[in-house]
């Protein structure tokens, strides 16, 4: 992404305990060096604990508690994957409601990895090309999206990948993506 191509761009980053680490860091690195501001959303108040391919990893802070988040004073939004952060948003009736509010009103999400079980809880999976990680396939099928094995998928406002190898090319589509609410 080019240097403050995001300038201005209000992103949240919906995550739980749980959440794969790369996922969450390598893209919201990519987001603040392009200019964005970037803020964790958790149900969480403090911190959140990251995953790290095979046992627990790195904690990060939680910027705004999701009972105070409102996706009004967003523009876009992430959702990282890992197996235990979806899995545990998606039984919130908070989170998937924070997450419908961004597709009801338009605005660009991306979703990595298992991130795409919060698109489909919030109603927003039907209809869409969407790629994860491969276990959500039938997830996926049954909501009525066609799932692809591709490192990037854009689809209207929504871009998804499949993995932590995918993260280079996600990052260069949310970029892309983000970017057109500047415009």
């Amino acid at each position: 992404m080019a240097q403050q191509a995001l300038a201005g761009v209000k992103v949240a980053i919906l995550a739980d305990d749980g959440f794969e680490q790369v996922e969450l860091t390598e893209p919201r690195k990519a987001l603040d060096d392009a200019g964005a501001r970037t803020s964790v959303v958790s149900p969480r108040d403090q911190l959140i604990k990251g995953w790290n391919v095979k046992e627990w990893g790195d904690t990060v802070a939680v910027d705004i508690p999701l009972a105070q988040a409102r996706p009004d004073d967003f523009d876009a939004l992430l959702l990282p994957g890992g197996v235990i952060n979806p899995d545990s948003l998606r039984m919130q009736p908070a989170a998937v409601a924070f997450v419908k509010a961004f597709f009801d009103a338009g605005k660009p999400v991306a979703a990595i990895c298992h991130g795409p079980w919060t698109v489909i809880e919030a109603g927003a999976a039907k209809g869409r090309k969407i790629a994860s990680w491969p276990s959500l396939k039938t997830d996926l099928t049954n909501a009525g999206a066609e799932w692809v094995d591709q490192e990037v998928v854009v689809d209207g406002n929504l871009v998804t990948s499949r993995k932590p190898d995918d993260i280079p090319a996600f990052n260069r589509a949310i970029g892309e993506q983000f970017a057109r609410v500047r415009r």
